[in-house]
């Protein structure tokens, strides 16, 4: 199977690189298609999403690359939005905006009607997730990781994204500091979420970052929770969540084999505008 990556941030939001960069280092790679998901505008300040004055330079650089490298390597263009509502439009606004490809649908923000403010779960500082935890939620992790799953099947019913990405990556400053994965609450919560993605036929990214950066000790989601997406039949993809060109082929060959092993036979690649299920 050729590789490919879905979800790629380049120098527009938090990557490093302009997109061309990752176009070159795709082919050099043998990649058969490369889609760019940027992080969608946020109407706050924060380091990490596509300006909003940039937004349409951005999907016009994104098409300008599909153009020249079309003989080459197949070129898409998403965002990954962020769903957090109250504050967000739908992401239809930008989907028909930009002529978006395919949708990538994410939590990092999580409210709680309570209070003002976001609890912030990603990042590479343990301290900002503790923060959160501690100012929004009054240290109540129950409370906390419900309001982000619970956010999570908002996005999926009312959005519809085409693909979620790593949706458990709240576990990663987690670390069994605060609850275990396999109790009760958190497989109820899982269990949730599984339902409403199989009704609503999203694609679960098996999202590769937190282990080549060392922030996980398995991929988002984890063996666990994949074993029972398998028995749902709900169907998966792989990414690497690029945020420089180095990193577009991380560990997708063991993700592969990970999935083999839990007994998946075929994933979804984008191929020709639409989605498709390919074999392993």
């Amino acid at each position: 199977m050729k590789l490919f990556n879905l979800h790629t941030h380049t120098h527009f939001c938090d990557g490093s690189d302009e997109p061309e960069s990752y176009v070159k280092k795709a082919i050099e790679l043998g990649f058969e298609f490369l889609g760019f998901s940027g992080h969608s505008p946020l109407p706050f300040e924060n380091p990490f999403a596509i300006k909003p004055e940039r937004i349409d330079d951005y999907g016009k650089e994104i098409k300008r690359l599909k153009e020249k490298y079309k003989d080459q390597i197949e070129i898409y263009l998403s965002l990954e939005f962020d769903y957090i509502p109250g504050i967000l439009e739908d992401f239809t606004v930008y989907k028909n905006r930009l002529g978006l490809d395919y949708v990538l649908g994410s939590v990092h923000l999580v409210t709680n009607p309570e209070k003002e403010g976001l609890w912030f779960t990603d990042g590479p500082k343990y301290e900002t997730y503790d923060e959160g935890l501690n100012n929004l939620f009054d240290g109540d992790i129950k409370k906390a990781v419900t309001a982000f799953y619970r956010q999570t099947n908002e996005m999926i019913v009312t959005q519809k994204p085409d693909i979620i990405g790593h949706f458990d990556k709240v576990k990663m400053h987690n670390k069994d500091r605060y609850f275990k994965e396999d109790e009760k609450w958190y497989q109820d919560l899982i269990d949730e979420v599984l339902s409403l993605a199989k009704e609503n036929n999203c694609i679960l990214e098996v999202n590769t970052r937190g282990l080549y950066k060392k922030r996980s000790n398995t991929f988002f989601p984890g063996i666990d929770i994949l074993k029972k997406i398998r028995a749902l039949n709900i169907p998966v993809t792989i990414s690497s969540d690029a945020h420089k060109p180095d990193d577009l082929p991380l560990y997708f060959l063991e993700a592969i084999s990970s999935l083999k092993e839990i007994g998946f036979k075929e994933i979804m690649k984008f191929k020709n505008g639409k989605f498709m299920s390919v074999k392993i």
